[in-house]
């Protein structure tokens, strides 16, 4: 279990992180791109993966190259959600995702799965409900954690599409980190033109760190499957409501998110959808 909590504890610091950007005068674009950098660095020192399997003839190549360009800009949609609506919407968001692969690859549908599905969709609303919260674009502040659900919802589909055609994960991870490396880096140029905000070491290292984070959630997560290689369900169960628990005493307690009763009722549906999918 120690693989699964610190996999728990990596997957918050990323949102911690990214909500105390502007406090250390971090820019999140740039934090973005250089994160990017440090995961795809740490994938080939520590996995050692081989690219071989991604130059067969069936490759996923248009999967991976999607990937390429949603993670960097889901990673940007994750950074503007927790600013604006908090740490526990945005992590719930984030976890709910995984609605979207189930229905995508769902199997033969049971009573179970659907109640999960019914109850994770009814949780996302409730998750939402009365945000008055905008972005600096204006954007009401509800609207950034569906778009953080309907982002890492594709994305999820899109690691199973890879997955599903045998390349292992580490090679994926090396491919799509390399390649969303520039694509993050020309979504931060866009950024500086409309800010003006310039490239800073500060910003370099706070990326680096990012990174760091968002790769030891990744390295943990598949050593807790290693680990219990007989029970994924508890893994997948234990990982999803670990983060929501975790993201919500953080964002509650450290940062003083307020919840109203629909948004703890919206939890408490979250915990319980998880838990139905897990055991379907």
């Amino acid at each position: 279990m120690l693989f699964l909590c610190l996999s728990i504890l990596c997957s918050v610091l990323v949102s911690v992180w990214l909500k105390l950007a502007r406090r250390f005068g971090l820019d999140v674009p740039q934090m973005v791109a250089w994160n990017y950098l440090a995961a795809g660095a740490l994938v080939a020192l520590v996995l050692h993966p081989s690219l071989a399997p991604l130059r067969q003839p069936d490759a996923p190549r248009v999967a991976v190259l999607a990937l390429a360009v949603l993670l960097p800009a889901i990673f940007l949609a994750l950074g503007t959600s927790v600013r604006h609506a908090g740490i526990v919407r945005s992590d719930v968001a984030q976890r709910l995702s995984l609605l979207a692969a189930f229905v995508w690859f769902g199997q033969v549908p049971t009573s179970r799965m659907l109640a999960g599905l019914a109850l994770g969709l009814l949780a996302l609303v409730a998750m939402v409900w009365r945000s008055h919260a905008t972005s600096d674009a204006g954007t009401p502040g509800w609207l950034w954690p569906l778009v953080v659900f309907a982002g890492f919802g594709a994305i999820d589909i899109l690691l199973k599409q890879v997955a599903a055609a045998g390349i292992p994960i580490a090679a994926s991870l090396q491919a799509m980190f390399a390649l969303a490396l520039p694509v993050a880096l020309g979504f931060a140029l866009l950024a500086r033109q409309r800010s003006g905000a310039r490239f800073t070491a500060r910003s370099l290292a706070g990326g680096l760190l990012l990174g760091l984070l968002n790769f030891g959630n990744i390295l943990f997560y598949l050593r807790a499957h290693v680990a219990l290689p007989n029970d994924p369900a508890l893994v997948f169960a234990t990982m999803n409501l670990g983060v929501v628990a975790l993201g919500t005493l953080v964002g509650v307690l450290g940062f003083g998110e307020r919840l109203s009763r629909i948004n703890a009722v919206g939890l408490a549906l979250a915990g319980a959808a998880i838990a139905l999918l897990a055991r379907s």
